[in-house]
């Protein structure tokens, strides 16, 4: 017969076992290969688009809209104000660029029809700046894949996955009345805002 030696019994003071570390957070001003094939998902010829972008990594591309995203062309400003609302109180943001002075926050399709009507619609709407919604028949310039030495678009919230969440027309107009209430002037020691990827939805 066989005996086993007893397993000790561990103590509550004892060390816990290491936990495995956590997996290093997406760069958001990088496009992972996974987020790639998402944006060229737009073009008529994704793996050619692929192919020619990944020669170039470091250069911007012109993709149409109204298939794989449409896109919401905001001020700078309100777009910051926009993306403070959607990351602290709702349901995070899709991929989102900076361009000229401008803000890009990419959105489901069919959202470039629908978010000019709410807004017209709406009278908490009224103090929104105007803004440009590129859908069907439009095209954008798109920020690199990493980031290069030249000055051009950039991306705030880089696409990390191949079917990243995006925010529909109802999102979007929540966050324009919400940011349009909000002061224009941050405190004075508020610094650059980090937006956690791995809670977006």
């Amino acid at each position: 017969m066989t005996t086993h030696a007893p397993t000790p019994l561990r103590s509550p003071l004892d060390s816990p076992s290491p936990s495995p570390a956590p997996s290093p957070a997406p760069a958001l001003d990088r496009v992972t290969p996974c987020g790639a094939a998402w944006l060229v998902s737009a073009s008529a010829y994704p793996r050619s688009t692929l192919s020619t972008w990944e020669a170039r990594p470091t250069a911007p591309a012109v993709l149409p809209c109204g298939t794989a995203f449409d896109v919401v062309n905001v001020p700078a400003v309100f777009g910051r104000r926009m993306l403070d609302a959607l990351w602290a109180e709702g349901p995070g943001s899709g991929p989102v660029a900076g361009q000229r002075g401008r803000m890009l926050l990419f959105a489901t399709p069919g959202t470039a029809q629908r978010l000019p009507a709410l807004l017209e619609w709406d009278h908490r709407a009224e103090d929104v700046p105007p803004l440009l919604c590129h859908g069907t028949g439009d095209a954008v310039t798109v920020p690199a894949l990493a980031p290069g030495p030249e000055k051009g678009p950039r991306w705030v919230v880089a696409p990390d996955v191949r079917h990243p969440w995006l925010p529909g027309p109802e999102v979007l107009f929540w966050a324009c009345v919400r940011a349009s209430r909000l002061s224009i002037f941050p405190p004075a020691d508020q610094g650059a805002n980090v937006y956690d990827v791995s809670r977006r939805r």
